[in-house]
């Protein structure tokens, strides 16, 4: 399928009613998020899919907003689109600006209801499971029940993570990218000198700096600069700038710009506080620190509720959220039981590869969301023999045609059983001569709408290696055996 993008889209805003309560004990009113939404939502309202931005993202994932060429398209233009992984052709995409953004939702620079100014540090101490408490607002008023999956990248996994946590009934799948369960030391950090960096610089004036002339645009920036750092690896940063020299032949031998690697640092600050706000990057850095879902320490306790299906996708050169992360999380949720797969992207990038590995992202992403069902592999064309039928005439078949299972019908092709060539040697040994006498009567049964991953986790559990499929009547469809879940696995 040609992969295309969504086209112009708009950003939408949506107002919750009620208060917002918050885990500081504190409340938000006339709170207000801004989002996007991509394709359509299906009638019976069961192809949504949430995506969670990162810590300076924002709702506009996909698309444009005019038909200029030359116009950025959405942060994560690369996967959401018709063909793409998260394919607008089939699913319904929702991306949502964070509480306590800049980018349209309810954050520091919004009005205050009570003073008519914008809030600066009167807004409230916020914690991403604040965030997601008003997502969840905004799916109950697209009329969502259950969200297909939830889907996050560094902070947004987070997100993703604590959706599952919050709110387990209310998702199908989720998947985990490049972030982590608790945020560690180095991790508070890094994010402590850039706040630092911010609150240090003279114009953020204890955060009254709107309407001003003034911003504290170099703090912010340099806080931009030290997070940009920690998205990118050593490798990558040898790979683009080695130490080759900007606009100049040899060493300055001053404080001014000698290398490339920093004029692309200085450019990445300039251009951030063009788009973002000071005081919400100390909110949302201050909410990323705050991140744990352990129990008392333990993160297996933390995860005990989770339902839902999940991937975890590391990046192998992230050192920001590391692999061995992403493993301690893996660990968690196998020690609950939870259906789990973990995938690790190979790239030079560092953190900031799955904004960037196009081809690895899309696959791993399709392969998570897409659904096989029983009724793709099952073997329609399968020998049965009637219930009157003797032990010598279902060994003949299952003899003829090299099987192990044969299904025992009624006339009306109904199921009665099954019999197994174990039955056929328990039949010797008990010197039985009828069908009904040996075959097994209380057999375990799919259908052909069920999903493979369900059925191949209930073979397992059961130590079945072939189910009769049936329809709603009962009625004899086929086989679906663990060689033919195997087979499709393998090619997946």
């Amino acid at each position: 399928m040609k992969q295309n993008s969504v086209g112009k889209v708009q950003t939408k805003h949506f107002s919750i009613e009620s208060d917002l309560k918050l885990s500081s004990g504190k409340t938000l009113s006339n709170v207000e998020l801004a989002y996007e939404t991509y394709g359509d939502l299906n009638s019976a309202k069961s192809n949504a899919i949430l995506v969670c931005h990162a810590l300076t993202g924002d709702a506009h994932a996909a698309g444009r907003y005019t038909n200029i060429k030359k116009e950025k398209p959405g942060w994560w233009e690369m996967v959401i689109g018709p063909g793409k992984a998260l394919d607008t052709d089939k699913y319904f995409v929702i991306c949502s600006n964070v509480l306590g953004g800049c980018k349209g939702s309810t954050g520091p620079s919004s009005i205050n209801p009570e003073t008519g100014k914008p809030y600066a540090l009167d807004f409230p101490i916020i914690t991403i499971e604040d965030m997601v408490h008003a997502q969840k607002k905004l799916i109950e008023f697209l009329g969502i029940e259950k969200l297909y999956a939830v889907i996050g990248g560094s902070m947004g996994g987070m997100q993703a993570l604590q959706w599952t946590v919050s709110y387990p009934d209310m998702m199908k799948k989720a998947s985990i990218i490049a972030t982590t369960a608790r945020s560690s030391p180095q991790q508070i950090a890094f994010n402590e000198v850039g706040r630092q960096s911010i609150i240090l610089d003279n114009n953020w004036n204890r955060g009254n700096y709107y309407g001003q002339d003034k911003a504290p645009r170099s703090g912010l920036a340099v806080a931009r600069m030290i997070g940009h750092i920690t998205y990118l690896s050593d490798a990558s940063m040898y790979q683009k700038f080695g130490r080759d020299l900007q606009d100049k032949t040899e060493l300055s031998y001053d404080f001014t710009v000698d290398f490339e690697v920093e004029s692309y640092l200085h450019h990445q600050g300039e251009t951030f506080v063009k788009r973002f706000d000071a005081n919400s990057y100390l909110y949302i850095t201050k909410a990323v620190d705050y991140f744990d879902l352990a129990v008392d320490g333990n993160l297996s306790e933390g995860l005990t509720d989770v339902k839902a299906k999940m991937q975890i996708i590391a990046v192998d050169s992230d050192w920001l959220y590391p692999v061995d992360q992403s493993k301690d999380l893996l660990a968690a949720l196998q020690s609950n039981d939870v259906d789990v797969t973990y995938n690790e992207v190979k790239s030079d990038y560092g953190h900031d590869a799955f904004l960037l590995e196009n081809g690895q992202m899309n696959f791993l992403l399709s392969n998570f969301l897409s659904e096989h069902h029983v009724g793709d592999v099952m073997k329609t064309e399968v020998p049965t023999i009637r219930i009157d039928s003797t032990v010598k005439e279902a060994a003949v078949i299952m003899f003829d045609n090299e099987i192990t299972h044969l299904p025992v019908v009624y006339d009306d092709n109904s199921l009665a059983g099954i019999v197994t060539a174990w039955d056929l040697s328990k039949s010797i040994v008990e010197d039985c001569s009828e069908l009904r006498e040996v075959m097994t009567k209380d057999v375990r049964t799919c259908k052909s709408t069920d999903e493979i991953e369900d059925i191949a986790r209930l073979m397992k559990k059961y130590n079945i290696s072939c189910l009769p499929v049936v329809d709603d009547g009962s009625n004899l469809e086929g086989l679906i055996t663990t060689d033919r879940i195997s087979h499709l696995i393998s090619n997946y």
